[in-house]
């Protein structure tokens, strides 16, 4: 049974949250409207509430009327992404350029409510911490949370995180036993080589076919120099050069990223793509650098964590209804910072259709608000299950 019950008083609370963060949407470091929203709830539930951690952070702490010295951390991202929303319904994106397009307002809200319904029935045995985090979008706001000193202020066994997924239909929910999110890196490579007359090519070193060649060479690192039953990705997704029709360019700029799920694939993907670009670029007269930056690691469940995530959602809604065997997606998740410094488990709520541009970071996506008490009733009951006076991890 759902502690939440849909329609409830708490869910219609909920909604009303959820649509009034969507309709203010604030980009990472920036969610002080949305922080303040945060504390002032946590507060009125009666939790202790700690602000200003990674600039917008909030953490609420919540002790169980049980004695116990367990204690769990749930996590929730409150930013939104730079993007402009295309829906009409009454609680779009007020905020012009700026879109809750990603769910981290239904995020938010479904730990709001859990963190309500645990304040007025603590039967737990230890101490919650309540995570809100800022700048999840490519920002990393869960390392800055943990560089000062997230899990040593809020000293934790583990902590767990929960994403909405457009295509998994709702009322259904997806746990990985291992990697569940990729790592990501970004790179720039640098093509320098003479700038000529267009209709005098020989008097040049032109950097355009080398990039052509360089862009075909990157993608067989991956096609012919990878285990077909690894994974990983190269996509090249800018190329910039070049001003006028009749002049070839002094130097050509690539940019892409990489996804992988372990640093071992990150090295090999970074070691092929400097041994491409300096050769390429050497046997055609050119000068080539590649700048690789590291940016969220692979986001990789603990086993024993995921599998009482399982139990949890499986309680909830029916074995039939918990999917184990999805591929983990090549997007990438700051969640793995924390994950990095205490076991723990990152699931997938479903969301419903995709269908017709709801997918995330599309500007027509916008949180289902059904699943609301769903994914509410999964954190208390997740709590519970962990915080019992004789659990262990």
């Amino acid at each position: 049974m759902l502690p939440i019950q849909p329609n409830s008083e708490l869910h219609q609370q909920m909604q009303q949250w959820r649509r009034d963060l969507h309709a203010h949407p604030e980009t990472a470091y920036e969610e002080h409207r949305t922080a303040a929203k945060v504390a002032e709830l946590l507060r009125e539930f009666g939790l202790e509430v700690h602000t200003g951690l990674a600039v917008t952070g909030v953490v609420g702490v919540l002790r169980g009327r049980q004695p116990g010295q367990k204690s769990v951390a749930l996590r929730a991202d409150m930013d939104a992404l730079n993007l402009q929303e295309l829906n009409t319904f009454d609680h779009c994106s007020t905020h012009p350029g700026k879109m809750h397009g990603c769910g981290h307002d239904g995020h938010t809200t479904m730990l709001l409510g859990a963190a309500k319904h645990l304040a007025e029935n603590p039967d737990f045995a230890g101490t919650l911490v309540f995570i809100f985090q800022p700048a999840e979008e490519g920002r990393a706001g869960a390392k800055k949370m943990c560089e000062e000193g997230l899990f040593d202020k809020f000293p934790v066994d583990a902590v767990y995180g929960m994403h909405n997924w457009p295509g998994l239909d709702a009322g259904y929910f997806a746990v990985h036993n291992g990697p569940v999110m990729a790592s990501m890196a970004v790179f720039d490579i640098d093509i320098v080589g003479q700038g000529a007359h267009g209709g005098m090519p020989h008097l040049g070193v032109d950097p355009v076919p080398v990039a052509a060649q360089l862009i075909s060479a990157l993608q067989s690192i991956v096609a012919r120099g990878l285990n077909p039953l690894d994974s990983g990705v190269v996509s090249v997704t800018r190329m910039h050069g070049g001003d006028a029709y009749n002049v070839i360019p002094e130097s050509i700029r690539l940019s892409g990223t990489c996804r992988a799920f372990s640093a071992e694939m990150q090295d090999h993907l970074e070691a092929e793509m400097q041994r491409r670009v300096e050769h390429i670029c050497a046997a055609h007269g050119a000068n080539g650098t590649l700048d690789y930056r590291r940016g969220y690691p692979a986001t990789i469940n603990d086993p024993e964590h995921a599998q009482r995530c399982a139990e949890v959602t499986g309680a909830l809604v029916g074995e039939a209804k918990v999917k184990r065997c999805e591929p983990p997606s090549m997007g990438a998740e700051d969640f793995s910072f924390m994950l990095e410094q205490r076991p723990g488990a990152y699931i997938w709520i479903g969301n419903g259709s995709s269908e017709g541009g709801r997918g995330l970071h599309n500007p027509h996506y916008d949180f289902n608000d059904e699943i609301l008490p769903l994914g509410a009733s999964y954190w208390v009951n997740l709590a519970q299950a962990c915080l019992t006076p004789d659990s262990s991890d």
